[in-house]
């Protein structure tokens, strides 16, 4: 008999052949794998205790730690569905998921809690708070009972930002998750000898899998309840720390802070995804000794989707160059069955001379089932038996994608397309900008003028003129911002820089104009 594909299976082989070796580490807490697994099963048997059946959804609201880790085991080893919360949201955004999901119980850290707590009224299918997990644990005297699953039973339902709407719940399935966690575990090298830092939220996209990823291989998982670069390094550099993951507003976090101690992280190896890193993000990476893994991807696509695979040969090209083929969001994972296109409009692929722009379509192992309780949107998402991902790309004629924007970024300036991405390389280039942003800015002659928004480094002078003729050297002028606005830049919880709110300061700018 065929066992099925489920990151369960991952669980049950640490624990018994790494056994005795630190599987955790939260704070003064650390467990070996034996202590893990038990853990697990006693989580699972508290759940069942509390009355959560198979297909009952389990909320989960809490910083990085083992909660939340453990959570990614003891929920589906019981039939259930594990419901990742993001713990920036406001109490109204949280009731409306957990609403949606209909979660039967949320567990989680007491002062995030506390304020859904409060509006508990709006949420009424909430049965029970659990906001002290070790005294729940210690409640549970019965063994768990584990439920068998299929490969396509729900194994979590990762919310979208909805930074365009209310936001979709993206189902994913155990064999997706299991196939995609050993694409992570190929892709960025992990094995038994690994340490990972959780720099990246457990709730984003069920941190990329890495749950299951880091405990297939029996790998040490250090957790960190929030990006705090002092205590980070201090953790790369007592724990041995490997393998981590993050936006690129972590890469530039850790690099700043090495960069003006001149303190050197040799062999690091991180994935950074979220958003395209700028060449110049990458080369202050490389210079305080962080190897950079490229990849893209969704959270319809369980986290990444594509990476941009290194070849040997491009080792020994300039920086520069060596920077611009590493921001390449590159070709599908390590998965078998993953595919990825870049198609116009009637769905045929684009031209791979790597100008022509189209948008990035999706389809494998490592796609969502579907939205929950959405059959109207999952159609339309995957309209023509692709998914859509609403960004625009070219294809390079070796067949590694690169993106230009998303759909709605892209400026439309006296019917020239302008790739808001391609402005905000050139700004990282300067080495006093620190972030930078382009929005369309609604103009009366043009339609839209590329307006920016740039933080500057600490201690960082540089006028307004001067950025916009820097731009002016490497761009063709129509693209380069009319405009520069300084100031700190408004992001999700996961380090993207929020383009809807820059979109909408700029709207108004224009109408108060």
């Amino acid at each position: 008999m065929i066992s099925p594909l489920t990151p369960l299976e991952f669980l049950a082989r640490s624990g018994s052949a790494y056994h005795d070796c630190t599987a955790e580490v939260d704070h003064h807490q650390r467990f070996t794998y034996a202590e893990m697994q038990r853990r697990v099963h006693s989580f699972g048997a508290a759940l069942q205790h509390a009355g959560i059946a198979p297909g009952d959804r389990v909320a989960v609201l809490a910083r990085n730690g083992v909660l939340p880790l453990e959570a990614h085991f003891a929920v589906p080893l019981i039939g259930a569905v594990l419901v990742m919360l993001n713990i920036r949201l406001k109490a109204g955004e949280l009731a409306t998921i957990v609403n949606h999901s209909g979660a039967r119980i949320l567990l989680g850290d007491a002062d995030l809690v506390a304020p859904l707590a409060a509006v508990r009224e709006a949420i009424p299918q909430i049965q029970r708070f659990v906001t002290d997990y070790g005294a729940f644990l210690a409640a549970s005297c019965t063994a768990v009972m584990p439920h068998p699953p299929s490969e396509e039973d729900v194994i979590s339902i990762n919310y979208t930002s909805g930074t365009t709407g209310l936001p979709k719940g993206v189902m994913y399935t155990h064999r997706g998750a299991y196939l995609n966690a050993v694409g992570e575990i190929v892709e960025l090298g992990l094995s038994f000898r690994s340490v990972y830092l959780w720099t990246l939220p457990m709730f984003h996209c069920n941190g990329w899998c890495f749950p299951w990823a880091v405990t297939a291989v029996g790998a040490r998982h250090i957790c960190l309840p929030e990006v705090n670069a002092e205590r980070a390094v201090k953790l790369i550099e007592e724990e041995g720390v490997t393998h981590l993951c993050g936006a690129p507003i972590v890469v530039r976090t850790l690099t700043e802070y090495c960069s003006k101690r001149k303190i050197r992280l040799g062999g690091l190896k991180m994935m950074v995804a979220a958003a395209p890193p700028p060449p110049a993000v990458i080369r202050a990476a490389e210079a305080v000794g962080i190897e950079l893994t490229h990849v893209y991807g969704l959270t319809e696509t369980y986290g990444p989707h594509s990476v941009c695979a290194w070849h040997t040969g491009w080792d020994m090209l300039p920086e520069d160059k060596r920077a611009q083929f590493k921001a390449r969001q590159g070709v599908p994972y390590t998965v078998f069955g993953t595919d990825m296109r870049v198609v116009d409009e009637d769905m045929g692929d684009v031209a791979a001379d790597g100008t022509t722009i189209g948008e990035v379509v999706m389809r494998g192992n490592n796609v969502m089932l579907g939205y929950y309780d959405d059959p109207e949107g999952t159609k339309k998402a995957f309209e023509g038996g692709w998914f859509h991902s609403g960004d625009l790309a070219v294809m390079h004629p070796d067949s590694y994608i690169e993106l230009r924007d998303r759909a709605k970024d892209i400026i439309i300036s006296g019917g020239e397309n302008i790739s808001t991405i391609e402005v905000e390389r050139v700004l990282y280039d300067h080495p006093d900008v620190l972030e930078a942003a382009v929005v369309g800015l609604p103009d009366e002659k043009w339609g839209e003028v590329p307006h920016a928004y740039v933080l500057l480094r600490d201690g960082a002078k540089v006028s307004e003129n001067c950025l916009i003729e820097f731009c002016r050297e490497q761009l063709a002028h129509f693209k380069c911002p009319k405009a520069i606005h300084f100031g700190p830049l408004p992001k999700t919880s996961t380090g993207k820089i929020r383009k809807s709110v820059l979109r909408q300061q700029a709207q108004t700018m224009a109408q108060g104009a």
